[in-house]
């Protein structure tokens, strides 16, 4: 087996961390092929709502491992501890090294033949260390792509999951009703048939239940965890932080909705906190049945530069299918409201993969295209020269595989794009 060396390493990391995140786990298992053969790669993360498995390899252990599978072998790992030896992965025990990162980050892989006490992975959970926080990154950011990304997921994963409901509790309670009949023979088969029904229903609705915790957060704690994120963001900042909590209800709202917010308000508060005589920032989230309302206040002399503020913000809100106001009001300070649905769409833009290519700059671009801008309009919006805009409009088309300027913008419009005011 091969050790990597420093350079490929440094090399090949940057390779796994550009590109789009639902690949992270083939790019990486690419990387470890030679030092660490391996027949399987999963790595397993709360963080994304989306898709918190990214698989490579065997397709009869990627498509076969479950979540409690994954979450069971995290729970009796300790952070940074390296396990060699056998888990349930697959519906069955397999010999596998797993490492867990201090972000909550799991890596699990099954070796190609007989483990090895030689693989370099002490090396390797280094190497994932850095992927496991360039994951974390990408979600905190919560890029337009990545939104995309996740929503059309999260969608597909709860239309998969309520059919395979539907189908099995139904025939489960079918059987159970049948079993409590007294007009069947043999008492003891009888018994034994009905406790085996009744544990796969209770195992049934525990995967729901498991599958809902990935595909939505309580907006209660959502907010908590912005607070800890903003109370970091400022912490050398003389400024007051007014955190106005939702209503503790237990309301859940879809992940991609709780990092979208997240990262709204980061870019809010970053933008307004700039301002040389501010001494206060507002942040409120209310939570209805139908939609959850960030709103974002300060009390500067509204000098705020809220266009373009709303420009840096408005990508993340529109692939939530949601609105964004930003004003400033002279002596009043200024203010930031965005309103985002909860609703799950029932089908993913036919597009939307298209976009996962694309960088922030090149999605911004790809706004003005939609727009029907020309380059040198573009330039004066963005405040850049005409030469780097049409650097980027040649990644867009590239990158969308697409001959000119109307089709990267026919396909920009048709995947939720929405003209760049």
């Amino acid at each position: 087996m091969t050790e990597i060396g420093t350079d490929a390493v440094l090399d090949g990391l940057r390779d796994v961390l550009v590109g789009r995140l639902s690949d992270i786990g083939r790019r990486f298992s690419a990387l470890l092929a030679d030092s660490v053969p391996h027949t399987a790669l999963v790595i397993f993360t709360r963080e994304c709502t989306g898709r918190p498995r990214k698989v490579a390899g065997d397709p009869d252990i990627v498509d076969r491992v479950t979540i409690a599978e994954l979450d069971s072998l995290r729970a009796d790992l300790d952070h940074g501890r390296i396990f060699r030896g056998r888990a349930e992965i697959a519906g069955r025990p397999r010999e596998v090294y797993a490492i867990l990162d201090r972000t909550d980050t799991l890596l699990v892989m099954v070796p190609a033949g007989r483990p090895s006490r030689t693989v370099p992975l002490e090396s390797v959970r280094s190497m994932f260390g850095i992927v496991a926080t360039g994951i974390q990154l990408q979600v905190q950011g919560a890029s337009p792509a990545y939104l995309a990304e996740s929503r059309a997921a999260s969608a597909e994963r709860a239309r998969t999951v309520a059919e395979l409901t539907e189908v099995h509790a139904t025939t489960l309670e079918t059987l159970l009703a049948t079993l409590r009949s007294g007009d069947l023979d043999d008492t003891r088969a009888r018994a034994a048939a009905r406790e085996a029904a009744s544990a796969a229903l209770i195992r049934l609705r525990t995967t729901v239940d498991t599958h809902r915790e990935f595909a939505e957060e309580s907006v209660v704690t959502a907010f908590a965890r912005l607070r800890g994120e903003l109370r970091g963001l400022l912490r050398h900042r003389d400024l007051e932080l007014d955190l106005v909590e939702p209503a503790v209800d237990g309301r859940a709202v879809p992940g991609e909705v709780a990092h979208g917010a997240r990262a709204v308000v980061r870019g809010a508060v970053l933008s307004l906190s700039t301002q040389t005589d501010l001494t206060r920032i507002r942040v409120a989230w209310a939570c209805s049945e139908s939609e959850l309302v960030v709103d974002i206040r300060d009390d500067g002399r509204g000098l705020s530069d809220t266009a373009d503020l709303e420009r840096q913000l408005r990508l993340r809100v529109d692939t939530l299918d949601g609105t964004l106001t930003a004003e400033s009001t002279s002596g009043w300070g200024s203010r930031v409201v965005a309103t985002l649905p909860l609703h799950t769409p029932t089908t993913a833009p036919p597009a939307h993969h298209a976009l996962t290519d694309l960088g922030p700059r090149e999605l911004e671009v790809l706004g003005h295209l939609v727009a029907g801008r020309r380059n040198r309009a573009i330039a004066e919006r963005l405040g850049v020269s005409e030469s780097t805009v049409k650097f980027h409009v040649a990644g867009v088309l590239r990158k969308l595989d697409v001959a000119t300027r109307a089709e990267a913008a026919a396909l920009g419009g048709e995947a939720g794009v929405r003209p760049v005011p």
